[in-house]
């Protein structure tokens, strides 16, 4: 069976003459206007504004107003709503649908025309997801279907209809429209928004195009195990980046030093591949705007790092919505200044450049306004400091986009859990792409964690058990590696050699009452010296040992009745199964655990879980974190360096809402002490946020700072010699 990269680029050579075929319909490109000075320009915008309009700001908002406020919170680039759904702009493309409030008025233009002579970059933003009723009657083919055979009216306003994002709605119109605007505005790139889609369409387009792909009907299922379903993941995802390289080359061929920039991307559960992401964006927009429903501020960190494993340190947007996410829309209202603040710090201590988002141009609630300018204006005070080159962090978790869609059970929860835990440990961290575990990347990291990375092909279980055996030390937990790339089940693990365990060909779910015993004092349970017994998690693996274990210092207990509470004692209060296999492998370490540690973690938040998972990274690690920060709190740190500088980042998580937000008031935290090993001589060290100077005491290469107590955030700045 081929890979799933193998089918990617297969997908990709189908579908590459067909787009070349909807390219060439377009007639010929413009004329290339002379060449700009800018040619790099991706990099140098460090602030972002989006200013998106609704169809009745045009003759009702001030420009003014907002030119003059990206001055003066020092924006640098710019992203103008332009067309799709609404053009806010002169246009002559037939059926692109203008606001009824423009008159002859071009409100993009004039936008453009005023960050322009502010010097800032402009993008032009398109929503291509719903079109007008002379579209549907004109172009039915452009309308996308549901299961049942309908038209699929927009679900939110029903004067609307939802749009094929795979057919020649997007390839044909939408490319008629993204010239248009290149052409006539020179701006620097096409931002687009909700461009891939809306569910799953059964359009008559989408049915020959996938029947010709791969000789099937459109699948009626959400398994992935199906056949047809898997092939119809791949034909999608390769129709999207076919998409995605149409329109960057058509753009390309009237300004060469623009691109396609698509609201894409993320985690283990976007839908479009990463690693190909990162081959074709010059740069991209982390799209979590704000918290909702039970998201800690630490979401938008994690999500600056998803972008990054793999961008190779192209520059990343963080989207911020001053207004509420939460599910019922309240698109004109604003969230409170400190959640807002809070939102922006985890942003910048992960390396996002601030993006912030206004919908509506007419702003209602201003209350917004001051707490941006203060922030930006402290970002553009500090910036060399926060133009990073690499992250200096030795700890990486593994996220896997293929077992999010292949192995059929969620794999979030667990990758949650740990990044809470070393979020609590103060452990600074990255994350890395499961199709770049290749030795170019894993090099910097000594320790890997694999929370539940079920799906793992042959090739990228060699290239873990290669990193453990030259040194590297990994973490693994519940189901890690006994799924294919395909999600099938193997008969043992990929990493069963690394694990010292077989599977057993059984798995317990939900298992109620049960415990683990700590047995004999090891680095695994420190801490945990004086419980005698704890809680469990909730789904076990069974697995026996292939060699002998070094130490058996945690182990199972059975479930046992929960009620009545006269039965609630065990007959079986000790066995010597193990519930962690911790072991030497070549010239590294690797602890496994045959249970779902992490998600359970993340489910109740139990404090002995937590020291589990941070005792596991410790062990394995062998050896001191490159900066440790002590004192009481929550912080979320990241260390950085920069051009002649290294920088620690410490974002005060120290509140009553930290797990469900929005936060009321800032708490400051106790003062904290910071140490690291520096490279080289200190020049100097500064506090960017406070503004002052931290005491310093120097011990041969090792530096000893003392912090005082931090409200939201601060950055220790440390210039080098």
């Amino acid at each position: 069976m081929k890979t799933r990269r193998q089918f990617l680029n297969h997908s990709s050579l189908v579908w590459a003459a067909a787009a070349t075929r909807t390219a060439a319909a377009q007639g010929p490109a413009a004329p290339r206007p002379q060449q700009a000075p800018d040619a790099d320009w991706y990099d140098r915008p460090m602030r972002w504004f989006q200013l998106a309009f609704v169809e009745d700001d045009p003759g009702n908002y001030n420009p003014a107003f907002w030119l003059d406020y990206f001055r003066r919170i020092h924006a640098d680039a710019a992203c103008l709503s332009a067309g799709g759904c609404v053009a806010f702009y002169p246009t002559k493309v037939p059926f692109h649908y203008r606001s009824k409030y423009m008159g002859n008025s071009d409100p993009f233009g004039e936008m453009v025309a005023g960050c322009r002579k502010l010097g800032m970059n402009v993008i032009a933003r398109t929503d291509p997801h719903a079109a007008h009723q002379d579209v549907f009657d004109a172009h039915p083919d452009w309308i996308a279907v549901d299961a049942e055979g309908k038209k699929r009216r927009h679900w939110a306003d029903p004067s609307l209809w939802v749009t094929c994002a795979l057919g020649p709605y997007n390839f044909r119109f939408m490319t008629d429209v993204t010239l248009e605007i290149v052409r006539t505005y020179k701006i620097d790139g096409i931002f687009s928004n909700r461009w891939s889609g809306s569910g799953m369409c059964y359009c008559e387009s989408c049915k020959y195009l996938f029947h010709e792909y791969c000789e099937k009907d459109l699948p009626r299922t959400n398994n992935p195990q199906d056949p047809t379903r898997r092939q119809y993941i791949l034909w999608r995802e390769g129709r999207l980046f076919d998409l995605w390289r149409l329109w960057d080359t058509e753009i390309k061929k009237i300004n060469p030093h623009a691109a396609f920039l698509a609201n894409a991307g993320g985690g283990a559960l976007s839908d479009l591949d990463m690693k190909t992401i990162g081959d074709l964006a010059p740069t991209l927009f982390a799209d979590r705007q704000a918290r909702h429903g039970l998201m800690p501020p630490w979401a938008n960190g994690k999500n600056g790092k998803e972008y990054a494993a793999t961008m190779d340190n192209k520059p990343i947007g963080g989207i911020v919505s001053v207004g509420v996410e939460e599910a019922y829309r309240w698109k004109d209202s604003v969230q409170s200044g400190d959640e807002i603040r809070l939102w922006m710090a985890d942003g910048a201590a992960h390396n996002l450049r601030p993006w912030i988002t206004k919908f509506n141009a007419k702003p209602i609630d201003k209350r917004w306004l001051p707490v941006v300018e203060n922030f930006y204006n402290w970002h553009y005070k500090n910036e060399r400091y926060l133009r990073n080159t690499k992250s200096l962090a030795d700890v990486a978790i593994v996220y896997s986009q293929q077992s999010a869609a292949y192995y059929g059970h969620s794999v979030e929860d667990h990758a949650l859990g740990y990044y809470q835990a070393l979020v609590e440990a103060r452990i600074p961290f990255d994350m890395v792409h499961d199709l770049l575990l290749d030795e170019d990347h894993l090099a910097r990291y000594r320790t890997l964690i694999l929370p539940n990375i079920a799906a793992l092909s042959e090739r990228q279980c060699k290239q873990l058990t290669d990193y453990v055996r030259n040194g590297g030390s990994l973490v693994a937990t519940h189901e890690t590696s006994l799924y294919d790339e395909w999600g099938a089940r193997r008969k043992d693990f990929g990493l069963a050699e690394l694990f010292g365990a077989a599977y057993q060909g059984k798995v317990d779910k939900e298992l109620h009452n049960s415990y683990l015993n700590i047995e004999k004092p090891h680095p695994l349970t420190k801490g945990l010296e004086n419980a005698t017994r704890i809680i469990n998690g909730v789904n076990w693996v069974h697995v026996r040992a292939t060699s002998p274990l070094p130490a058996n210092p945690l182990t199972f207990v059975p479930s046992y009745p929960d009620l009545p509470m006269e039965e609630v004692f065990t007959l079986v209060p000790h066995t010597d199964t193990p519930a962690v296999y911790a072991r030497e492998f070549g010239k590294g370490r690797v602890a496994y655990f045959p249970f779902d540690l992490d998600r359970t973690f993340w489910e109740v938040l139990a404090p002995d879980h937590g020291l589990l998972l941070k005792n596991a990274v410790a062990w394995a690690h062998r050896g001191e974190q490159p900066v440790t920060v002590t004192g009481k709190g929550m912080l979320d740190v990241s260390l950085w360096q920069q051009k002649g500088s290294l920088t620690v980042h410490m974002v005060n998580l120290t509140n009553p809402m930290m797990m469900k937000g929005p936060v009321r008031e800032l708490i400051p935290s106790p003062p904290q002490r910071v140490t690291l090993r520096l490279p080289h001589g200190m020049k100097a060290a500064r506090l960017l946020v406070s503004n002052t100077k931290p005491v310093a005491r120097a011990v041969n290469t090792t530096v000893t700072f003392e912090i005082p107590p931090i409200e939201l955030h601060e950055v220790l700045a440390i210039d080098l010699e």
